[in-house]
């Protein structure tokens, strides 16, 4: 068997429609036997598809990933397993150990490739990726833009200017946080425009519920996890989903489901470069 992996410096890349390379795994007797680095060619999403085809891959891993790279995907008869952050090593042994499931057309952040909720997501946050019902001249396009995010104390989180390349969506497909798509709807190319989301229009409040306790007893492995740590754990449908380690005992341990940017207010500075 043959595992691609979205990567970019050891870890889950999340778009896979920009991915520049993939790290590919081959595995026998379900242990990774060799590893590679195959270059992407900056092709989009059904050349991706094609390229991993010809590589006989079986199993793609990734973050964010949209409905048509998805079918172009299923059309190849490559597995898809969406919704992965982090070390990507990591993320294959999750998934050869039975741990990672694929959630759907996704993402992970704040750009290509994401969601909805009441608070939607980005190139960085998964999501289910129904549509937001927008109204606007450049909803249902394919646009590009490029992007800078920051915190309201100026910190950067994400900038498509600091990878050299733009974001290229479909505006109001739901692939956006809801406040990044809305801003874009009615924009006009050439376009710069500075917004200032709250948390209604990004990844939503936190969540009380969505922070547990469970017996470690109940998740072999969990004893050796220290607060702070993110891993997966399975819904009752057996798709994985991030959970942060917010404290561990002698018997039980505590993880948040939020996702770390819930209640945050964002601002991005969007440059509309296309939309067709």
């Amino acid at each position: 068997m043959r595992i691609a992996v979205t990567y970019d410096n050891g870890q889950v890349f999340q778009h896979f429609g920009h991915t520049e390379q993939f790290k590919v795994y081959d595995i026998e007797d379900g242990k990774i036997v060799r590893t590679e680095i195959l270059g992407s060619g900056g092709s989009g999403h059904s050349a991706l598809a094609g390229l991993l085809n010809d590589q006989a891959i079986d199993v793609l891993i990734c973050g964010g990933i949209g409905g048509g790279a998805q079918a172009a995907l299923a059309e190849r008869g490559i597995e898809l397993c969406a919704g992965a952050e982090g070390d990507a090593d990591e993320a294959v042994q999750a998934y050869l150990r039975g741990e990672l499931v694929n959630s759907g057309a996704n993402c992970d952040h704040h750009g290509e490739d994401g969601g909805c909720g009441e608070g939607g997501c980005g190139e960085n946050a998964a999501c289910g990726g129904c549509p937001h019902s927008l109204q606007g001249k450049n909803v249902g396009k394919k646009v590009r833009t490029h992007y800078r995010g920051t915190y309201n104390d100026g910190t950067q989180f994400d900038s498509s200017y600091d990878r050299g390349e733009p974001l290229e969506f479909i505006c109001g497909a739901g692939m956006m946080i809801r406040g990044f798509d809305a801003a874009v709807a009615d924009m006009e190319v050439g376009q710069a425009v500075d917004v200032h989301l709250m948390p209604e229009e990004a990844y939503g409040q936190p969540d009380p519920s969505a922070i547990f306790t469970l017996p470690i007893a109940q998740l072999p492995g969990s004893e050796h996890l220290s607060a702070g740590e993110r891993v997966y754990l399975q819904n009752q449908y057996g798709q994985p989903f991030p959970v942060k380690v917010q404290a561990r005992d002698d018997t039980t341990i505590t993880f948040d489901a939020n996702h770390e940017m819930a209640g945050r207010e964002l601002n991005f500075h969007i440059e509309l470069l296309s939309a067709e």
